[in-house]
């Protein structure tokens, strides 16, 4: 699916313990301002003519910067509260500086990084600083009369100088804001862009991965009917010939009798495969070529000689005639052992040993390439891991422990398997 556009993305809102965070912090800095104002009313900041009385002074903090509480989860509100708190504070000249100039770049800033619809969000913005600028604008004009300096060491004209840098000090605060609450929000839609690809990317290897098993699985079917239609084909061909040997000698007849019903039973099981199995034959076009055993590993061997890697080969134990279908599956695991290590690995020596033991065979390939990390596999993996599962087998497979390099064992039942 195609990733929302920019301006369709909705951030999600905040989780509980955000919201947690907000209030506690809230709190905390609501207990800051307060103290704050004690000790500016203390230290004569807001001893001027017309100051109101300290219940007026209090209710102005609260108002600015208890809405904290809610800046994530209601952004756009918030923000309006608090500017308006805190124009309404420097009109009646009760305003706590430090904090609250904080509190409205905080409400500002949340805007930015947390409203939800960026067209309102860019609206209710540029109203807010709009409104602080014109009120800059009123106060000095109100106020441009009553404006004195005392002592200016400087070259140009002072009032004006005082007037430029209030100008440039709240051009600079509200352009950080503004640029910070949205670099934040395209961060978070950046994230999680990236968590949708790398969803996307997880639920692709997943699927390739079952894809890649299935058509394992359908390979070993292939080569499981191949062996079992050949061996019931030819108990069909004995039991017919016997049957006709019989008819020259028709004092038998119970013998007839079961063979005959061999006979038909084999006719009978190689239907019931074909007709299961055709669909699974058909699927991979050309018929398969000879089936290959674990009498061929020699011929991996020789390969991957040839293409320049120095290998050890060796069996050991009696060896033991093997059925069909586990021979082909040792074959195969071998095969895609050598394989892996040709393609990933990197390597420069091969190890490749076939053990005899009393009641399973073992299978043991091991390289000194560059060892993947344990519990990660390819498709060769996935292959091995299908084909052990058939023959109730063991697979182990990872870095090796002692020396450099990437190492797969199997173990393969020898009892049982026909």
């Amino acid at each position: 699916m195609a990733a929302p556009h920019a301006g369709q993305w909705r951030r999600p809102g905040p989780t509980a313990r955000q919201r947690r965070a907000d209030a506690a912090i809230a709190l905390a800095v609501t207990a800051a301002a307060v103290l704050n104002l004690f000790l500016a009313r203390s230290a004569g900041i807001l001893g001027h003519d017309g100051v109101p009385g300290l219940p007026e002074q209090l209710a102005w903090v609260l108002a600015t910067v208890l809405p904290l509480a809610w800046r994530r989860s209601q952004p756009e509100i918030v923000a309006v509260v608090v500017s308006a708190a805190y124009l309404g504070a420097q009109w009646r000249g009760a305003q706590e500086q430090q904090i609250t100039s904080g509190v409205l770049f905080a409400a500002i800033y949340t805007l930015g990084a947390w409203g939800q619809d960026r067209s309102r969000v860019r609206v209710v913005r540029a109203g807010i600083i709009a409104v602080m600028f014109a009120y800059l604008v009123v106060s000095f004009v109100i106020s441009f009369g009553d404006i004195t300096i005392e002592r200016s060491s400087g070259e140009l004209p002072a009032v004006w100088s005082l007037i430029l840098n209030t100008f440039i000090l709240n051009i600079a605060y509200f352009a950080f804001v503004h640029l910070m609450g949205d670099a934040v929000w395209t961060n978070a839609r950046h994230r999680h862009r990236i968590e949708e690809q790398a969803s996307a990317l997880r639920a692709a290897q997943e699927l390739v991965a079952e894809r890649a098993a299935v058509d394992e699985r359908v390979r070993i079917a292939r080569e499981l009917h191949d062996v079992v239609a050949h061996h019931v084909s030819v108990m069909g061909i004995q039991a017919s010939a016997a049957r006709r040997a019989l008819e020259r000698d028709p004092s038998s007849p119970k013998a007839r009798t079961a063979l005959a019903a061999v006979e038909e039973g084999a006719r009978t099981a190689v239907d019931e495969l074909r007709r299961m199995l055709g669909a699974l034959r058909s699927s991979a076009g050309a018929a398969p070529g000879p089936s290959a055993g674990i009498d061929r590993v020699p011929e991996i061997v020789d390969r991957a000689r040839e293409s320049g890697l120095t290998v050890d080969f060796g069996i050991y134990g009696d060896a033991a005639p093997l059925p069909d279908s586990l021979s082909q599956a040792a074959y195969r695991i071998v095969q895609e052992a050598v394989t892996n290590t040709l393609k990933h690995a990197g390597a420069t020596a091969l190890d490749i040993r076939i053990r005899y033991l009393r009641d399973e065979i073992e299978l043991d390939v091991a390289d000194d390439g560059r060892a993947a990390p344990a519990g990660t596999g390819g498709m060769g993996l996935i292959g091995m891991r299908e084909r052990v599962a058939v023959h109730d087998g063991a697979l182990e497979y990872g870095p090796r422990t002692r020396e450099p390099g990437f190492r797969v064992r199997a173990r393969l039942p020898l009892a049982g398997r026909q």
